[in-house]
């Protein structure tokens, strides 16, 4: 068994490298096609990772929205929609978020030692807490969801968990759509903050791909020796 799951980040971006805008309400940076093609990606694998701030800001559904993609995952045996995982230190978490809705789709949130007690009574059962250490490491999580059977994880966000990720050297795959527009606003959430990252001028990354998406540009980057060149998710029908 593999020590962790086969990474993928996936993000979609300004041109300025924003996830968002600093005022209230979601920014939508993608359009219907690219919305479609994650879709696709998120059939693909048997978990989905965000961050907790992700959770408490967006309030991610984290389904597969395609009733064909759907249905196609029970007829392989698998859940309709992978499984759901989040990473957090406080607990600060709501069980009423649409993340812990229960729409039959496991979830697992991994939680810093001190904080397990409050995570399992605020969550009342909504998600199976797993007590993560102290510090909690991505790389744990990674070991611990390929020890449950995680083959294929995609990460969808934040800036925090996409940056760890990527400064650890734990990602295969980077799937970066690029919307046509600026956000200007440096308060806004980044695609990723500080860090010593693997890829620099003496190593640069592999661009595999560049894909022309409506006005979205897709650029996908093989990160490791790992990339299976499996093509991005096509469309199926929405569901």
């Amino acid at each position: 068994m593999p020590d962790r799951p086969y990474t993928l980040l996936s993000c979609s971006m300004s041109m300025d490298g924003y996830l968002d805008s600093a005022t209230p309400g979601r920014l939508e940076l993608s359009n219907a096609a690219d919305f479609d093609r994650v879709d696709g990606e998120r059939a693909g694998c048997d978990a989905i990772l965000v961050g907790a701030a992700t959770i408490r800001s967006d309030n991610p559904r984290l389904l597969v929205r395609s009733a064909q993609r759907r249905a196609d995952r029970v007829a392989r045996g698998c859940p309709p929609s992978p499984v759901k995982v989040t990473v957090t230190n406080g607990a600060d978490l709501d069980r009423d978020s649409a993340f812990f809705a229960p729409d039959g789709v496991d979830k697992l949130v991994y939680c810093h030692t001190v904080s397990v007690d409050a995570a399992r009574a605020r969550l009342d059962g909504a998600a199976t807490v797993v007590d993560a250490g102290s510090p909690v490491t991505l790389r744990w999580v990674g070991e611990d969801l390929a020890r449950r059977g995680v083959g294929r994880l995609m990460v969808e966000g934040g800036g925090s968990v996409l940056t760890q990720l990527l400064g650890e050297d734990l990602v295969d795959e980077l799937q970066l759509a690029v919307a046509p527009l600026f956000v200007g606003d440096s308060r806004a959430r980044r695609f990723v903050g500080d860090a010593r990252f693997p890829w620099s001028p003496g190593r640069r990354a592999d661009l595999v791909e560049v894909r022309h998406i409506g006005d979205v540009a897709l650029l996908r980057y093989a990160l490791s020796p790992r990339f299976d060149g499996r093509r991005p998710g096509g469309r199926h029908g929405a569901g």
